[in-house]
């Protein structure tokens, strides 16, 4: 349904490495570099975007999910994540409340947003 969206960033820079490690072992790429602004997806289209912060106030705090191929995979984003200084907000693990088969990891990334790799098919002994 949505085409694509985008975020600011404090210090492009760090968050250009830690997007690039952390969407990279979810299969996504960097598809468009304009300079000021990155474009990550799948081949051939940007759909999550992150562009230089040149306001004076902090920016505000925003939720993404990223949807990951396995639970592996939403493990690897996780201890990617860390490998990268990010703050652990969930560690990996099935989420029922959300409903069944949702697993999922939330972290922080260089300017403090909340980013969730998740992954919808989890069988219910994912977390054991």
């Amino acid at each position: 349904m949505i085409d694509h969206y985008g975020i600011n960033c404090s210090d492009l820079q760090a968050s250009a490495r830690f997007y690039d490690a952390v969407l990279g072992v979810l299969g996504y790429t960097r598809q468009m570099d304009v300079g000021v602004a990155i474009g990550y997806g799948p081949e051939g289209h940007p759909q999550f975007w992150i562009s230089a912060w040149q306001g004076e106030e902090p920016n505000r705090e925003m939720h993404c999910a990223f949807a990951a191929a396995s639970v592996d995979a939403v493990q690897a984003f996780h201890a990617t994540a860390l490998d990268f200084g990010a703050e652990s907000l969930h560690e990996p693990r099935l989420w029922p409340e959300y409903h069944p088969g949702y697993y999922g990891a939330f972290v922080r990334d260089p300017d403090g947003n909340n980013v969730e790799a998740v992954y919808h098919r989890a069988s219910p002994d994912a977390d054991g």
